[in-house]
């Protein structure tokens, strides 16, 4: 009978060894996972890194934000695990992971609309077309369009200041892409910041501006800025909601979110353990900061992609992108 208790006994001591203090297996994970990227995604990855921080706090997990392109300059060094994106990587920056024997997969986080904002004493705007926004962005608008009587004749004579992501920013990608048909194209003269909070702070303070940025920025500061409608391909008149984002009339302002991830980085316990405790808590952390959460189907599918891309051969050359 001493011999039975003292197997239990020794059984129950080598369980508390093996799951530490706090009983939990990710007590036991260590190492550091390097995140860059996106200002836009940054207000999610960063609520679920400090989440995670709190479930595995023995991994450091470090979040920046350098834009879309400038993270993925990092990423495709290798020099980053995680790249947040607000667009999908680019044919050259394809081109270069291959270069660079980098293997990544995509996973989609969340959806987000732009938002078209103007400073709240602004009574003349009701609402933008796609046209509109072209005449106003478009490269060859610089010189041309200056006034707010340039895009319509019934608004005032006022010079008209403009304000959006930089050059490097996924969502001026984006942006450009949509309203004037190719990614990357539009005027310089612009008051351009991969902080988002210094747009905010340029559209908050000037009657004539006009900006644009993530729709979670303006819910986080819409006591100081007014929320413009833009036409849709249908020819209505609709604002960014959580509705008009997941069900696409808010077209062609609508986008999803994504997460990058380094093959090499995904062979990590640690990374692994992050990437689905990201999938698992991004809904619930998405609408909370003010993005759109997709459906769970979606999520589950990301989570079986992300387990076959890290149990494949760790020799493979296959770069996967989606």
């Amino acid at each position: 009978m001493v011999n039975k208790y003292l197997a239990l006994f020794i059984i129950s001591s080598l369980l508390l060894v093996s799951c530490g203090p706090g009983g939990s297996s990710e007590d036991q994970l260590s190492g550091e996972i390097q995140i860059d990227g996106s200002s836009t995604v940054f207000p999610i990855t960063e609520a679920v890194a400090e989440e995670f921080r709190s479930e595995a706090p023995n991994v450091r997990v470090t979040v920046g934000v350098s834009g879309t392109g400038g993270g993925f300059q990092k990423f495709l060094r290798g020099d980053t695990d995680i790249n947040n994106a607000s667009r999908a990587i680019s044919p050259g920056e394809k081109e270069k992971a291959g270069g660079n024997g980098i293997d990544y997969l995509r996973l989609s986080v969340a959806y987000d609309g732009l938002a078209v904002l103007v400073n709240p004493s602004n009574d003349w705007v009701d609402y933008f077309t796609v046209e509109e926004l072209k005449t106003i962005w478009e490269p060859s608008a610089q010189g041309e369009i200056n006034q707010w009587s340039d895009v319509r004749e019934e608004w005032p004579d006022e010079e008209l200041h403009l304000f959006g992501p930089g050059v490097a920013s996924g969502t001026y990608d984006y942006f450009t892409e949509a309203v004037v048909g190719e990614s990357g194209a539009s005027r310089g003269d612009f008051t351009a910041s991969e902080d988002d909070n210094v747009l905010v702070q340029g559209v908050s303070t000037d009657q004539h501006s006009l900006g644009f940025f993530g729709l979670a920025y303006y819910k986080e500061n819409q006591d100081k800025l007014k929320l413009v409608g833009v036409e849709n391909r249908e020819g209505e008149v609709v604002k960014p909601t959580m509705e008009t984002v997941s069900n696409g009339t808010y077209n062609p302002l609508a986008r999803p979110l994504f997460i990058y991830v380094r093959k090499e980085a995904a062979q990590q316990e640690s990374v692994q353990e992050f990437i689905n405790f990201y999938l698992n808590n991004a809904p619930e952390l998405a609408e909370q900061i003010g993005y759109i959460a997709m459906p769970d189907s979606v999520y589950q599918a990301q989570k079986e992609k992300f387990k076959a891309f890290y149990s494949s051969s760790s020799d493979s050359s296959s770069t996967t992108t989606n």
